[in-house]
């Protein structure tokens, strides 16, 4: 019993031990929690405190840009005010001007009104006189008929074979005398201006054949040229496009062909496949190709050159492509884009002195025959051939006229197309620049001679100077002076309708009498 109360007894001691150590710690968790919760609250109501300060500060900064966007506005109101007040009194001159303009209008109106009135009726007034003069006239025609018994067309007839029979002397002279000063003063002037623009011009007179001899080391070369059964000769030709003739001729062969291109690819390529010594089928078509990627860089080389040479600039690489490929290119014999050249330069001088345009001058005489270039290409004449290529390739409008007219193809429309006609004509005409067969040469003397002949009254007939002259003899008891005259003109205005030639014709009529008697 003892034991169970002392143990009773030391239960409740423990246990009261434990709750006062319990209390105890109880008590100092309380404790710090409040302080650290005091600290906690202390810095919240300081960060509380810089919060406000920070959101008064902002306030006031808010309420200063507040003012200062109101200033501003209030500025630019005030701006826009002096501007609209400004526009308005700008608004009210010109409404002033355009009413002041408006009145006068109006006055310039009503004056144009009586003016017309008075055109229409002083119209009215000279076709009434007109109807009352051609009535007039009629009467004293129909009066002058009666009288004479001669009609409107008999009269005039007599009267123009009264005056050329008591004037013609005098109208011979007179006329001989006008005609010759204007020729002489024309051709001194056209002389002075052709012959400032040729001597300015130093250029070689060359004529192309339609053959090319080619050289070769020895003749046992021609037999591997040939091949076995003609098979290299036969390669050759197709690729190149030309006729190679193997001859007798010792150290040589002939190509021959009318494109100076294919003719210049095949003189080179057969150079290099005789210098290389590997003839065959494949080797020559390997050489041709080479030698035509080599051509067509040379034409490209040429068409610069020459623009540089000419001092043109701003041309289209393919347009100087097609330039170039005028160097390979013959008319008559000569070269083309030589005579381009020379034609550009002609029609600047004559520009120049007549004062036309120089630049479009130049620039149409150098491009006037770009054609020919593609012309075995292309369907059409060369000249508007040339037109629809500078169009492709955005040339002016005074330059594509000016090429299209020097065939006279289109109706001239500016002096620099004239101008380019007579370069081209220049050109063309100078003694070497062109060759002509026999043939055709003695064919175009006939044709002026036999024209000629056809006329009544002519007796003999020399075509001279290769054909730039006919002497005509005429009937003195057939053919009068103002008949020579009129029989001159005549044949001129035949020549250039019905016949084809280079440069100009001088046709020269001499009428003389010649008395004969015999001293016996």
């Amino acid at each position: 019993m003892n034991t169970v109360i002392f143990i009773l007894v030391g239960v409740a001691i423990g246990a009261g031990a434990a709750f006062g150590y319990f209390n105890i710690g109880q008590s100092r968790r309380l404790k710090k929690l409040e302080r650290e919760t005091g600290e906690k609250i202390a810095t919240a109501e300081k960060r509380l405190a810089e919060t406000e300060h920070k959101v008064a500060l902002a306030e006031t900064k808010l309420k200063e840009k507040v003012l200062d966007a109101k200033n501003k506005a209030l500025e630019i109101i005030d701006e826009a005010k002096k501007e609209e007040r400004e526009m308005r009194r700008n608004l009210e001159k010109q409404e002033e001007r355009l009413m002041t303009k408006e009145d006068g209008l109006d006055k310039k109106i009503t004056e144009v009104e009586k003016l017309k009135e008075a055109y229409l009726k002083r119209t009215e007034d000279i076709k009434i006189r007109e109807e009352k003069v051609e009535s007039l006239y009629k009467e004293q025609e129909e009066k002058l008929s009666q009288i004479t018994q001669l009609s409107k067309e008999q009269a005039k007839e007599m009267l123009l074979a009264n005056v050329e029979r008591d004037y013609k002397p005098q109208l011979v002279s007179h006329y001989k005398s006008m005609v010759n000063d204007i020729k002489e003063d024309a051709n001194k002037e056209a002389k002075n201006i052709i012959a400032q623009a040729i001597q300015k011009l130093a250029s070689d007179a060359t004529s192309e054949a339609t053959q090319t001899l080619v050289e070769l080391p020895n003749d046992d070369i021609k037999g591997r040229i040939i091949g076995r059964e003609g098979r290299n000769i036969n390669a050759f030709e197709h690729l190149t496009g030309v006729d190679v003739i193997v001859d007798d001729t010792p150290g040589a062969i002939v190509i021959s062909g009318f494109d100076l291109v294919r003719r210049y690819i095949a003189k080179r390529s057969l150079e290099k496949l005789v210098a290389d010594g590997r003839i065959q089928p494949a080797r020559i078509e390997s050489i041709v190709e080479e030698t035509k990627l080599e051509v067509g860089q040379m034409m490209k080389e040429f068409g610069e050159k020459a623009a540089y040479e000419m001092g043109i600039t701003g041309l289209h690489p393919d347009l100087i492509k097609i330039i170039g490929r005028l160097r390979f290119r013959t008319s008559y014999g000569q070269n083309v884009l030589k005579h381009s050249m020379e034609v550009g330069f002609i029609a600047a001088a004559i520009a120049a002195e007549v004062g036309a345009d120089v630049h479009t001058a130049k620039l149409a005489g150098f491009l006037h025959d770009i054609g020919k270039a593609v012309d075995h290409e292309i369907e059409g004449s060369h000249a508007l051939i040339s037109r629809d290529i500078l169009k492709k390739y955005g040339l002016s409008k005074e330059v594509i006229h000016a090429v299209e007219a020097h065939h006279e193809e289109v109706p001239f429309e500016s002096a620099e197309a004239m101008i380019v006609q007579a370069a081209d004509a220049i050109s063309a005409s100078r003694p070497g620049a062109r060759r002509e067969t026999l043939a055709i040469f003695l064919k175009r003397l006939q044709d002026l001679e036999n024209l000629a002949l056809s006329f009544k009254g002519v007796e003999k007939c020399y075509a001279i100077q290769a054909g730039r002259e006919v002497r005509i003899f005429v009937k003195p008891d057939e053919v009068d002076d103002m008949g020579a005259i009129k029989l001159a003109h005549d044949i001129v205005t035949k020549i250039e309708q019905e016949l084809t030639y280079p440069g100009t014709v001088k046709v020269q009529v001499i009428r003389e009498l010649r008395a004969i008697d015999t001293a016996k």
